[in-house]
C-alpha cells in the first residue's frame, strides 16, 4: 500500500510529495518524523518528467522505485525544487545527469494522505 510524504529544500517553503511503495522505505520515513532516524534523512530519486496528481504545483515527479534517504552526496544532483521546475528542460543531461535528484537540504515534513 502507498504512503506518501511531504519534504522540503533549501528555503522550507516549498513542499514536494513523494510516494513511497516498499514496506522498508516507508518505516524508513516515518523514524525519520518520529526523530529516531537522524542520519539517512535526506530525499533521493529519479525525476519523471510528468506531473502526478498527489504533487500539485509541480511538472515533474519522483519515480517511487528509485527513492532512498541518504546522509551524504554528490554535489551534481543537488538542486532546489523550483530550480528543477524552471529548468526541467535540461534536467535528466548536464544538469542532473541520469535523472538523479538529491537535494542536500531535503527534509521530511509530515505524512500527508492523497487528494
Amino acid at each position: 500500500m502507498a504512503a506518501y510524504f511531504r519534504f522540503t529544500d533549501t528555503n522550507g517553503q516549498s513542499r514536494f510529495v513523494i510516494e513511497l511503495n516498499d514496506d522498508a522505505k516507508i518505516a524508513h520515513a516515518r523514524r525519520i518524523l518520529s526523530g529516531e532516524e537522524t542520519r539517512q534523512i535526506h530525499v533521493h530519486g529519479r525525476i519523471l518528467k510528468r506531473p502526478v496528481p498527489y504533487n500539485p504545483g509541480w511538472n515533474y515527479h519522483l519515480d517511487p522505485i528509485t527513492i532512498s534517504f541518504f546522509e551524504v552526496a554528490i554535489e551534481v544532483c543537488d538542486a532546489s525544487f523550483q530550480y528543477v521546475e524552471d529548468h526541467l528542460d535540461e534536467a535528466c543531461g548536464a544538469f542532473l545527469p541520469g535523472c538523479h535528484f538529491c537535494p542536500w537540504s531535503s527534509r521530511l515534513v509530515d505524512e500527508v494522505k492523497p487528494g
